[in-house]
């Protein structure tokens, strides 16, 4: 039987990862190792100023105490893994809310398939874009992004994955209805268009704090729809390969000479 190992960074509670485990189910073992809480934005971060707990919620499902997405898949291929019984893959999401472009960098659902990468498992980040801050969630609900993972997952457990180690596949969910998904799109990570959203605040005591806002998902066009956020905009599952090599190769000759 094939071992799915899972995680997020919205938390072990989250509706997206419990439903990417009902799909995930029938396709072998599953066991999850997210969040006690909500960890969006934190990047590829790992813990180390403060010892970190297992706490079984049921049989195969832990939350790690304040731990990162990349802690989690860390940590569970220490304790609950060995060298001879690895997971077969990692499987992250599903996020509420979109990672493409440059966001890829900031997300804790695509950390945690970077980490399981560096440690030579194959992975997947899914994430189901949504419209009018979490509207289409409530109308659409996971369908389309369980449909896709599972498509996904079959896929690989009947040939092999698609991309050599320390790449990994993240995936993008349209915010529509199944029925109206045009199909897959491999894409590349397009360019966000990115805004100062930052609200000042005071406290009942008259000291100014500031909250990070939720900008609007801009980004720049480019010719024959080939990006993560094009493909979604046309109601297709982006599915961008990202590697960990973030060399930009085409630009060593010139350094050199430059310098």
């Amino acid at each position: 039987m094939k071992h799915i190992l899972v995680t997020n960074d919205y938390g072990y509670d989250s509706k997206g990862l419990l439903a990417l485990v009902e799909a995930l189910k029938p396709l072998g073992k599953v066991t999850v190792v997210a969040p006690s809480t909500e960890k969006s934005a934190c990047g590829h971060s790992l813990t180390l100023t403060r010892p970190l707990n297992f706490i079984e919620i049921q049989k195969h499902f832990y939350k790690l105490d304040d731990g990162t997405p990349s802690d989690c898949i860390f940590l569970a291929l220490n304790k609950l893994f060995s060298k001879d019984n690895r997971p077969d893959i990692v499987i992250s999401g599903i996020n509420i809310g979109s990672n493409m472009g440059e966001d890829i960098t900031y997300s804790g659902t695509a950390s945690a398939a970077m980490e399981a990468v560096l440690q030579g498992i194959p992975a997947i980040a899914i994430s189901q874009v949504y419209a009018e801050h979490g509207k289409s969630i409530d109308e659409f609900g996971y369908a389309l992004a369980q449909e896709s993972i599972i498509s996904l997952v079959e896929k690989t457990f009947e040939g092999n994955f698609p991309l050599p180690e320390r790449k990994f596949l993240n995936v993008n969910i349209p915010p529509i209805p199944s029925h109206e998904c045009k199909g897959f799109k491999v894409t590349r990570a397009g360019n966000r268009l990115y805004v100062h959203n930052a609200e000042v605040h005071y406290n009942p005591r008259g000291k100014e704090y500031y909250w990070i806002g939720l900008p609007e998902l801009g980004w720049m066009d480019t010719k024959g729809h080939t990006t993560d956020f094009e493909a979604v905009n046309d109601g297709y599952v982006s599915i961008t390969p990202v590697k960990l090599d973030m060399t930009s190769h085409e630009d060593i000759k010139a350094l050199g000479e430059w310098l």
